[in-house]
Formats: structure tokens, sequence, C-alpha cells
């Protein structure tokens, strides 16, 4: 793995295959909604939009 970046709270790895490890100051792997916000702050990866809902069917059975 290779150090990207380390800052005082956590440090950030890249591995071969191009995916991100988060070690946090107390020398513990960081992972789950905690790594994901990390690596969104740091812009190295973005989330994808939401898919918009579809529409409701108990509306059209009501209208029928």
């Amino acid at each position: 793995m290779q150090q990207i970046k380390k800052t005082a709270e956590y440090t950030l790895f890249q591995k071969k295959s191009g995916r991100y490890a988060v070690k946090g100051k107390d020398k513990k792997w960081i992972g789950g909604e905690a790594k994901q916000q990390i690596l969104v702050d740091e812009k190295l990866i973005t989330l994808p939009e939401p898919k918009a809902a579809p529409e409701p069917e108990a509306e059209a059975n009501e209208a029928e």
C-alpha cells in the first residue's frame, strides 16, 4: 500500500487495486460510514446521486 496523506486524525492509503484504506490515529482501521465520509471530504471518491423514488401505486389505483 502507498501512503497518500497523513493528518492528525488519520492516514490515507491506496492499495494496488486502486481502493482506499484509512487508519485512525489509534492505529486501528476505519471503515463503513466514517471511512466513506473521510474519502468524500478529501475528494478521493464521489457518491452517486440517489435515484428518484417511483410513483406510489396507491395513487394510481385510487384514480381508477
